[in-house]
């Protein structure tokens, strides 16, 4: 039944049948086939060796990619070897096309001739068929044309080594999809007793999931009888199938005999059956003659282990998951004997030297672990190694690891390092030899070992064992014992499972950029350190299979990348995608690349790219002059701050300006608009609140600028008189009519600065939309909180300043705002900081104000009274069923969660803004009179915010009842009574001033207060501090305290957790800034179904 290999002519056709298959079984056929042939083919034996190369790269082992360049230019030309110069050609073609079309032509050419004045018409033809496709619109087309029957070219299509790779890794598991269903194997469970042992094979198949199943079953009798349809068994399967016998005596029943068990020796599917999925080791092993030596000189031999009579086979089991297979010869039986029944025969010290005889005598027969040596006719004295040998077989998903000391280099027996006896004599090679260990250089080596690999650490270690369940443990351990490998000794008793290929870092990574309309593409390859060259496709798409620094490539190989390579691979995927052979990056992400593209071992330029490199490393370079113009002295900060502005407006690009609220952006943006000024027309859009506020601060601080704001009147005329010195205060109210944002739109300003940004923060907004078709040669906005409630608002704000920069909506949420909001992904959070940081300056008071008074926040805890308690109660459980009834779809229900939660949180501020007939009177009324009272009493200003009206209109009573005088602006107070009411407040008119959170949360100047009260907690902290800046921001000369007013047991209570959760964000990226992010309705449902 031995299978015939086909070989000569016949079986090239055969490989290349085989090759076309592409199946895996087939090309691991088609190895095996090639192998024997490239060696002893005569003429044929180079068309052999290159399919064989074209195989094995088929299978995706890049390294075959160099070996096959190799071989063709070798073969290529030589004359004597027309099968070697075709192949050559065939081969080149299907690896590198480019390649062959601008190398093959003439040599093909040549040769096609050749053939066919020679007769060879097949070869003649062929070689037509290549030329005619490296060649389009030539004669070799209708020559081609003459080939009787298919062509050997389409075999396979000429493929990149990423195509290549990609394939392969479908391939990993030896088999195509298809037939992983059917895959099968045997597998042998191992049952320990006392005296015996019994062995149980079992068929286990893959299943969908790739996992193995517990198997079944297989009759003894089949496996006997019929092995051969079972056609998956190994050789080392067949052999201990062989050790099954008929037992004669029950004339029924087969079974497996006892030395079975050594067939199984080094077997990778050797399980406990009581443990199935724990691998065993079986190893081979003999019984020793131990003699120890006493306190007083006694020596004491024995046998271990113990050997009883009749023994043949014994198994030990070693460690947990290592059993011995000792074979017991009729010499150890009688060796045994001798000492007796107890395995123990006492010597006094006196008859050491007749000891030392005996040991002479059998240690032809067995190996001798001693306590003492001393010399001894024809046994031959040899260096003992202490290096540790590093024994490693799979163990589930990961390894197992053990460690031991093999005393004669090449054979003999294994011991524990440091443990035993010092002396080892054993027959090596048909000689009796003894070794003298040195117990302490062993148990430092090992210990060594230890130490040089931490990956041992995150494993579990047991009885001089270790297991390690994580594959990426496991191979970062191999890149350790690599390390090492001068070290050690190691050894894979059930053959490679796992290996590192190849290694590479950044140093080998060549790139190649250059301008592709808005974009910079990058292109290239990476060389490994066995010098072949994978491709930038192929890398990118390999680097998708796994976050980690081991990439799979197939039949359990690994490519290494170092630690560092890993992270900026990442880094740049983050910051480019994937574009036809390679990628692309928008330019502002150089600053981010910029390490990155530095480290490379190589990188080639177009000029384009080197224009844009040497323009930023200008812009860094520059330092403006203050505008001799600016009315005013800027402080350190202000100052860093317009030369930041400056060097963005030289590199034409955008800028966000994010300092805290206080700080001076208006005056900032005011110096580096003077500077521009002279280049034409300047547009500041900003809140209708914030207009008055920057006419002002033109003004009194820029003289020179002619301040308009754009109104009712004619606006058509307005902005045709614009010039160089113009600037145009717009509102977002009027920015948001279709006519007015068409009209601003034609204009090519010099510069647009749009103040409090976060009104454009939703890019569904007709104010949003209307902003983003303003054309200017520099962009602002300014803004002390970019990012309110979720990063799609930094989003927007950047798609004004830099379009294109954070990629598209999806691309931003797929890179960063899912990976940072869902899953607190700290390096994504790190990537979207490095990329935005060259783009936005944020600095907090804390960091540049030191003369900036102590600001001091103070929850103040409100203690509903019994009947507001049972109102808010039954507001709350008539929420929740209302709710929980509803049929309303997603996006309604979310809206009357919202609303019933309003509800609740106006009952927590007073019960008479849900039920109007209730009289004024609250818990939360009581204690703000009291700290007002106090205030007050010492002579303190006090700023009032709430976000519900008809509440401030609560506290106006309170405050009219008891004479208090007070200021009072909310979103319908006209501009110029806003002002005007700042104004009076400032001089001293009122000791109190009532605001509406959102009118007045921004671009006012109240630092008149010293005292902060919010009636009530808003959903975004930010918007809170926001408010509270009114008062503590630059003029502020006394300490400013904070209260809130929280009621206990309620939604309030909620909201302010949801304050301290949510801040993190905000302050890693911005430093400062703060936010809270979006709540799902099922998140909001749970605010009023949870007891606070």
């Amino acid at each position: 039944n031995k299978k015939a290999v086909i070989g000569g002519i016949a079986g090239l056709f055969y490989m290349l049948a085989l090759l076309k298959s592409g199946d895996a079984k087939h090309l691991k056929q088609a190895i095996a086939i090639s192998t024997p042939l490239m060696q002893n083919s005569g003429y044929l034996s180079n068309a052999y060796g290159l399919l064989h190369e074209m195989t094995v790269l088929q299978q995706g082992n890049l390294a075959a990619r160099q070996r096959l360049f190799e071989l063709i230019e070798c073969y290529g030309d030589d004359a004597e070897d027309s099968f070697g110069r075709f192949f050559s050609k065939l081969c080149l073609y299907w690896l590198d096309l480019d390649e062959a079309r601008a190398e093959s032509p003439r040599p093909l050419g040549i040769f096609a001739e050749e053939a066919n004045d020679a007769g060879f018409y097949w070869f003649a033809t062929e070689a037509a068929e290549i030329l005619s496709r490296l060649i389009p619109d030539s004669d070799y087309r209708a020559w081609a044309d003459q080939r009787v029957g298919v062509s050997i070219v389409d075999t396979l299509e000429p493929q990149s080594t990423w195509e290549i790779s990609l394939k392969a890794l479908t391939k990993v598991a030896g088999v195509s999809s298809n037939d992983a269903k059917t895959e099968r194997r045997l597998a042998w469970f191992l049952t320990l007793y006392t005296k015996h042992w019994l062995l149980q094979p079992r068929e286990q198949k893959l299943s969908a999931k790739g996992t193995w199943t517990k198997g079944r079953v297989v009759a003894l009798s089949r496996l006997a009888k019929n092995a051969s349809e079972f056609d998956y068994l190994t050789a080392q399967d067949l052999k201990a199938c062989n050790h099954i016998k008929y037992d004669y005596y029950s004339g029924s029943q087969y079974a497996l005999n006892r030395d079975a068990i050594k067939a199984l020796v080094g077997h990778p599917l050797v399980f406990w059956e009581d443990s199935p999925t724990v691998r065993v080791e079986i190893v081979a092993a003999t019984p020793e003659l131990v003699i120890e030596q006493a306190g007083d000189g006694t020596l004491i031999l024995k046998m271990e282990p113990a050997i009883s009579p009749g023994d043949g086979i014994t198994l030990l089991k070693e460690t947990p998951t290592r059993v011995k297979v000792l074979e017991v010869t009729s010499e150890h039986q009688q060796i045994a004997e001798i000492l007796g029944k107890r395995n123990q025969l006492t010597v006094p010290a006196a008859g050491h030297e007749q000891v030392l005889a005996a040991i002479q005598s059998v240690s032809s027969l067995v190996t001798v672990h001693s306590d003492i040596d001393g010399d001894m006719d024809d046994v031959e004295a040899i260096e003992a190694d202490a290096k540790p040998h590093v024994h490693l077989m799979p163990a589930g998903d990961g390894l197992k690891l053990s460690m031991l000391t093999r005393p004669f280099p090449n054979s003999g027996a294994y011991y524990p390092p440091g443990t035993g006896r010092k002396t080892v004599i054993a027959e090596i090679d048909g000689k009796r030899s003894q070794a003298t260990r040195d117990l302490a250089m062993e148990k430092r080596l090992a210990q060594d070992i230890q130490q040089a690999c931490p990956a041992l650490q995150l494993g579990e270690e047991a009885e001089g064992e270790w297991i390690l369940d994580e594959p990426e443990t496991c191979l970062e351990l191999l890149l350790q014992l690599e390390a090492v490998e001068e070290d050690i000794v190691l050894e894979w008793p059930e053959g490679e499972k796992l290996k590192i290929r190849n290694k590479a870092g950044i140093d080998g990574w060549r790139l190649h950029i250059k301008q592709e309309q808005d974009w910079f593409s990058v292109s290239g390859e990476l060389e490994l350190d066995d010098g072949s060259v994978m491709d930038m496709q192929a890398l990118l798409s390999l680097l998708d299979q796994t976050s980690s620094r081991f990439i799979p490539i197939g039949d359990g190989q690994f490519l290494a990348l170092t630690q560092a390579f890993r992270k900026r691979l990442d880094e740049f995927r983050a910051y480019s995608e994937r574009h036809g052979k390679g990628a692309r990056f928008h330019p502002l992400a150089a600053l981010a690349l910029e390490e990155t593209l530095d480290e490379v071992g190589q990188l080639k330029a177009d000029k384009t790219w080197k224009s844009h490199i040497k323009r930023l490393k200008e812009s860094k370079t520059i330092a403006p002059e203050v505008p001799s113009t600016l009315q005013a002295e800027l402080r350190d900060y202000q100052q860093e701050g317009f030369q930041w502005l400056a060097q963005l407006a030289h590199w034409r690009v955008g800028a966000c300006l994010a300092d805290d609220m206080g700080l001076g952006k208006t005056l900032q943006a005011l110096a580096v608009i003077l500077m521009r000024a002279p280049g034409g027309p300047t547009l500041v859009v900003a809140p209708t609140s914030v207009g008055a506020n920057w006419i002002s601060e033109a003004q009194r601080f820029a003289p020179t600028l002619n301040v308009f704001q754009l109104g009712s009147g004619d606006r058509q005329a307005v902005v045709d008189q614009l010039s160089g010195f113009d600037l145009l205060v717009c509102s977002y109210g009027l920015l948001q009519q279709p006519e007015v944002a068409a009209l601003l739109a034609e204009i090519e300003w010099q510069t647009i600065v749009l103040d409090e940004a976060q009104a454009i923060k939703n890019s569904a907004t007709k104010r949003s939309q209307a902003a983003m078709k303003l054309k200017a040669g520099f962009k602002v906005v300014t803004t002390g909180t970019p990012i309110e409630n979720h990063l799609g608002e930094l989003w927007n704000l950047f798609r004004f300043i830099n379009p294109g920069l954070l990629g598209s909506s999806e691309k931003f949420n797929e890179r960063f705002a899912i990976p940072i909001e869902r899953h607190q992904d700290k390096q994504a959070r790190l990537w979207l900081k490095k990329l935005i940081q060259p783009f936005m300056l944020r600095r907090t008071k804390a960091q540049v104000l030191d003369e900036l008074p102590s600001r001091t926040e103070i929850t103040l805890h409100v203690k509903l009274s019994g009947e507001e308690k049972a109102l808010y109660e039954a507001l709350r459980r008539d929420a929740i069923a209302k709710l929980t009834t509803t049929d309303a779809k997603a996006g309604a229900k979310h809206l009357q969660v919202l609303a019933e939660i309003t509800r609740l949180r106006r009952i927590c501020c007073n019960p008479k803004l849900v039920m109007p007939e209730m009289p004024p009177t609250s818990a939360k009324l009581q204690l703000f009179g009291e700290v007002l009272e106090e205030l007050l009493s010492n002579r303190h200003k006090a700023l009032v915010f709430s976000q519900f009206v008809d509440h401030l209109t609560i506290l106006r009573e309170y405050l009219d009842k008891r004479n208090i005088t007070y200021q009072y602006l909310d979103g319908s107070t006209p501009v110029k009574q806003r002002k005007q009411r700042v104004d009076a407040f400032q001089s001293g008119k009122g000791n109190v001033f009532l605001i509406s959170l959102k009118a007045g949360g921004t671009g006012l100047n109240l630092t008149a207060a010293d005292y902060v009260i919010h009636m009530d907690p808003w959903w975004n902290p930010a918007v809170e501090d926001q408010a509270s800046d009114r008062a503590h921001r630059i003029g502020q000369t006394r300490p400013v305290t904070i209260y809130r007013l929280v009621t206990e047991g309620t939604i309030e209570e909620k909201i302010v957790e949801l304050h301290n959760k949510k801040r993190d964000l905000a302050d890693s990226l911005l430093e400062g800034a703060d936010m809270s992010g979006k709540l799902s309705t099922d998140a909001l449902l749970q605010l009023m179904s949870e007891e606070a």
